[in-house]
């Protein structure tokens, strides 16, 4: 049997449909406990209201409240820089603000409803400020991290046929390298202190730019965000997601994974270029009225991020699983987070050792959650729920989340297969739209009555869902099939391994085999390899089935990630078969 959480869909989308009823009704709603589960994920029905726009019928509403006494004093958004900046808005705040930014998009950058704006800022103000106002004037926002190359965004601008780029002084040279190439671009907007030519500057418009604006009327499914999404094979994918998607597709996991209310303030470290930085510092928290608080870090930094929590009132706390790795190995003994009352982590599967080792050292439980960027929140350990550690938690509504096999048939209770989403008789509202210009790959995500996720997983008889690896990383030795999460997981139990990361390695016999990549912790540099090859080997063996232990082990300072921290197997898998 599936369990569910008990949660009434049509009724918070009523309310979203009522501004005069909207958010007292809604927060009575989400202030329910979780008192029972569904059996049936058909009891959350899906009627989206025709016309949704998170700026005016969430922010805008927020504001209201706000200015009626109806709201704590909390603000909506707090940045603060190590060099002493610091910026505090207010709903309201954010209204006028965001405003003047509509006007900028409109008036002078010359962009209608619709038209695409590429967005690469690092963690400033004004990505919000940017993020809103596309929002109010319904222009197609496309965030890009900063770590972007003049060919990353030649390829983004051409794909996109964006209409305008902003960005910091940075990275305008690798924009105007490439200047020729993009024919649909019409404007340019930097975020700086000085002129450049060339260019408009948001500070000098944002300081002479009229607050009236008047929100435009987007539906539901009008396109309001494109992320840049790459997979095993071929160029990064558009991935469309919709206002109502991701507007109101938070609402559950926000309320019940991120365990936010209007007195929270919640710190996602995640760059903004990453979908999980408009999961985490747009949409969840604000759709409950919390306050979005940001540390501008160019690189994230275990003792800095220790004391922002011990410094400020952060209630909520998300960060990647290797940040969370890097915490518990710097030691938190000597701090203090007299505010931190929860913690959340996605992105990649978090080690059920870093999950004990955080609790003893904090006393707090890490909620795993599990989605992608074509999804929201697909499945979490929600607060109040038992955790498995190692575990993805539970399906959240409105998904339907399976365990299929090569053909779209629902596996039993233990058995491996492709994590899915079940789409048919109907495809739930929070699920991307397509792939932009690509309706082959778009295609190519359906098998049955499913959207396949390309993850492999296998869910137990209480409906925990349990991460085996992405398709393309899992290991067949011998007919066997090894997940590299389960080896990796087993490694880093041992006192001697800092980080590692498992792939496939050509063997004459096998096929294939095992191979660990390890980082080793400073205390056994020095230790004999052979030895300590022997050591984990034979702990792995120890930890999980014997058939599991990686034949070869290659100790390395370093593994490649990407910028956001997730591993990068396919670098090391490619090297071990002379593809690199």
């Amino acid at each position: 049997m599936r369990i569910f959480v008990k949660l009434w869909i049509p009724q918070c989308l009523q309310l979203l449909r009522s501004p005069c009823r909207l958010f007292h009704g809604y927060n009575r709603l989400l202030a329910s406990p979780l008192i029972s589960y569904y059996d049936s994920i058909n009891q959350c029905e899906k009627e989206l209201p025709e016309y949704f726009n998170f700026a005016s019928d969430v922010l805008d509403k927020w504001a209201q409240l706000e200015k009626d006494g109806k709201r704590p004093t909390n603000p909506a958004f707090w940045w603060v820089k190590d060099e002493g900046e610091e910026v505090k808005w207010s709903f309201e705040e954010l209204g006028f603000l965001s405003s003047k930014a509509a006007n900028i998009l409109s008036e002078a950058c010359g962009l209608q409803k619709g038209d695409k704006v590429l967005v690469v800022l690092p963690r400033v103000p004004e990505w919000w400020l940017l993020n809103i106002a596309s929002m109010r004037t319904g222009i197609v926002f496309i965030p890009g991290t900063s770590q972007l190359t003049a060919k990353d965004i030649l390829y983004r601008l051409q794909a996109s046929k964006a209409k305008c780029i902003v960005t910091s002084d940075a990275l305008a040279p690798a924009v105007e390298s490439i200047m020729l190439d993009c024919h649909s671009l019409k404007s340019k907007l930097i975020v700086s202190k000085d002129s450049r030519d060339g260019w408009l500057n948001f500070k000098e418009l944002l300081a002479v730019t009229s607050t009236n604006h008047k929100c435009v009327k987007t539906r539901s499914q009008d396109p309001m965000l494109i992320y840049f999404t790459s997979g095993s094979t071929g160029s990064p994918k558009m991935v469309v997601q919709s206002h109502s998607s991701y507007g109101i597709g938070f609402t559950v996991s926000g309320r019940y994974w991120m365990n936010l209310t209007p007195s929270d303030i919640m710190w996602n470290t995640s760059d903004t270029g990453w979908v999980k930085s408009a999961w985490g510092s747009v949409f969840a928290p604000w759709i409950n009225g919390s306050c979005v608080f940001i540390h501008h870090m160019p690189q994230f930094k275990p003792a800095i991020v220790a004391q922002t929590l011990s410094r400020y009132p952060i209630t909520t706390f998300c960060t990647a699983p290797t940040a969370y790795r890097m915490l518990v190995q710097h030691g938190l003994s000597s701090y203090k987070f007299m505010s931190l009352k929860h913690c959340v982590s996605g992105g990649e599967p978090l080690n059920p050792e870093v999950i004990k080792q955080w609790k003893t050292q904090t006393g707090l439980d890490i909620h795993e959650g599990y989605g992608q960027t074509e999804t929201v929140t697909i499945c979490a350990n929600v607060k109040g729920m038992k955790i498995k550690p190692g575990s993805l938690g539970k399906a959240l509504p409105p998904y339907d989340v399976q365990i299929v096999d090569d053909h779209g048939a629902i596996l039993p209770a233990g058995e491996e297969g492709d994590i899915a989403v079940r789409i048919q008789p109907r495809r739930p509202f929070c699920l991307f739209s397509q792939y932009l210009d690509n309706p082959e790959k778009t295609a190519a995500t359906v098998r049955g009555n499913f959207y396949i996720t390309g993850d492999r997983g296998i869910m137990d008889e209480e409906g925990y869902v349990w991460f085996v690896g992405r398709s393309d990383d899992i290991i067949n030795s011998s007919g066997y099939r090894i997940g590299p999460f389960e080896v990796e997981s087993a490694l880093i139990q041992h006192p001697a391994v800092s980080e590692s990361a498992v792939v496939s390695s050509p063997d004459p016999i096998r096929g294939e085999v095992v191979k660990a990549f390890v980082v080793l912790a400073p205390a056994f540099v020095s230790h004999d390899p052979e030895q300590l090859t022997r050591d984990l080997q034979q702990h792995v063996k120890n930890v999980t089935a014997p058939y599991k232990y990686p034949r070869k082990i290659e100790f390395i300072q370093a593994l490649p990630k990407t910028v956001a921290g997730k591993i990068q197997r396919k670098i090391l898998r490619n090297k071990e078969w002379g593809r690199a």
